[in-house]
């Protein structure tokens, strides 16, 4: 006789920050028969994958931080990479997390089994099942290379930059970096001073704003620790702050004056040679595609090393890079700085009710109800799925909304016995074209650039079109009534 399948009722898939979170709250509802399955050896999620030279956060530190876990150590006004990894570890071991956590565990495929009204997991470690699944594997999981022409051909290193190669030395070598987005933004500085020569490829200059980063000074920590009001204080304005950004996001495109404002002096300030000024000066709307806080990233594109191109790349070949106008640039070393892919396609393993996964619904349009469920997929929850990201607020704000509506869901569940709960497809459709209509008008979609924010037919991507405190009033309870539901 097979073994028996091993049932476990709530699994959580991934062990980054969105499920250190879930981990966290489902555990305080008294909710302890759950398994967190990570596919590498500790927790961290991006933050332990990308350690690329320079990276931190481009959120402010005291807004990087969960509500129900403030940190008043941060040594920066926005954190590094180490510090962020440390405070995720630190959260899941101070809330006893790590042994419910199953590491070195991939999920290789999730099928949904009607007649058992339960999800069937396949892992690199067996077979298990579930009663809800979560998926907090995030959008910006794995690292995107564009196929571009003769790239299996060169002959020198390659990298991206999620998968930095410490161990190669860049020293007096002649280094191209394709990609300008925010992680280009934040290594490349750190990169130039080594680099023999450095070819920084832009295809779309990004708008460049003052980060204004400065070291934490002793007293305000300790302020921060004898007065926790104080941190929840400084928090709140920083929430405010950022989510004014929203008047040109959703509202009315001409606040963007200001904004734009403050970019242009930044270049002006930063960048005194008219033709390269001219060059890395954006012809979009600030917003249409994600500003970068840097105040290191534009100086250091002005030293003598260091070249800006923007003719497009038509191959690369053996020994370098051959761009549109015939030129040939002889380099030793080439790092993508091109992103992740958005949404991940991790999400190709989960299949829901009539076999198609995530991403196959997904690749129709981007659909979900509140980001966080989706018709066709009976007790699955999704993290920062299509319209739950904000692009005007900190990533976590969202999550713990998302991560307290989810353990929301589980709790009437079980209080109600219900066994399996699915978003209407009439209620889904009535959030989509709401969606649909605040959208229209978003600079994301009119803003006059091409973007993760949007599809390849110009719409909306999945970022949420409102403000954030709205998704926070959207997400505070689990609404039944727009869900199918059947009894246990």
């Amino acid at each position: 006789m097979p073994p028996k399948t091993e049932h476990v009722p709530v699994v959580v898939v991934g062990a980054g920050l969105a499920g250190v979170a879930l981990g966290v709250r489902l555990r305080e509802a008294g909710i302890e028969d759950l398994a967190i399955l990570e596919r590498a050896d500790s927790v961290g999620g991006v933050w332990r994958e990308n350690t690329y030279p320079g990276c931190a956060c481009d959120v402010p530190s005291a807004l990087y931080s969960f509500s129900f876990a403030p940190n008043p150590d941060w040594s920066r006004a926005y954190a590094t990479q180490p510090e962020i990894l440390a405070y995720a570890q630190r959260v899941a071991r101070e809330h006893d997390l790590e042994r419910f956590v199953r590491f070195d565990t991939e999920l290789r495929d999730a099928r949904w089994d009607q007649r058992h009204r339960r999800w069937r997991l396949k892992t690199n470690r067996g077979s298990l099942t579930a009663g809800v699944l979560i998926s907090a594997t995030g959008p910006f999981g794995e690292p995107v290379i564009p196929d571009i022409p003769g790239r299996e051909d060169f002959a020198g290193t390659t990298f991206h930059s999620a998968r930095w190669d410490h161990d190669h030395d860049l020293r007096g070598e002649r280094v191209a970096v394709i990609g300008t987005g925010a992680s280009a933004a934040q290594f490349i500085p750190q990169i130039q001073p080594e680099a023999g020569q450095l070819l920084v490829f832009q295809r779309t200059p990004p708008w460049i704003m003052p980060r204004l980063d400065f070291r934490a000074p002793w007293l305000q920590r300790s302020l921060f620790k004898a007065v926790p009001q104080s941190q929840r204080a400084i928090r709140g304005g920083i929430f405010t702050m950022i989510e004014g950004l929203g008047l040109v996001a959703f509202v009315d495109q001409r606040f963007r004056h200001f904004y734009e404002a403050i970019g242009r002096l930044q270049l002006r300030r930063q960048i005194p040679d008219g033709r390269l000024r001219a060059r890395l000066t954006p012809d979009y709307v600030v917003g249409c595609k994600r500003a970068i806080l840097t105040d290191a990233y534009l100086p250091s594109l002005t030293r003598v090393n260091v070249d800006v191109i923007t003719d497009r790349i038509a191959r690369i070949s053996e020994r370098g890079i051959v761009t549109t106008d015939g030129a040939q640039h002889a380099v030793d070393t080439i790092i993508w700085g091109t992103g992740f892919d958005a949404p991940s396609r991790r999400a190709k393993v989960i299949r829901g009710r009539d076999g198609r996964s995530v991403i196959d619904v997904y690749d129709e349009r981007p659909q979900s109800y509140l980001g966080t469920t989706l018709h066709g997929f009976p007790n699955l929850f999704v993290i920062l799925g299509p319209y739950a990201a904000a692009g005007n607020q900190s990533a976590l704000y969202m999550i713990e909304n998302q991560v307290r509506y989810v353990v929301d869901a589980v709790r009437t569940m079980r209080d109600q016995n219900i066994a399996v709960v699915e978003v209407s497809s009439d209620a889904q459709e009535e959030f989509l074209a709401e969606v649909e209509r605040r959208s229209q008008s978003t600079v994301w979609v009119n803003g006059g650039c091409r973007s993760y924010y949007q599809t390849p037919d110009g719409r909306n991507a999945g970022l949420w079109p409102n403000w954030s405190f709205e998704f926070a009033r959207r997400t505070r309870r689990f609404d039944l009534a727009a869900y199918d539901i059947h009894a246990a």
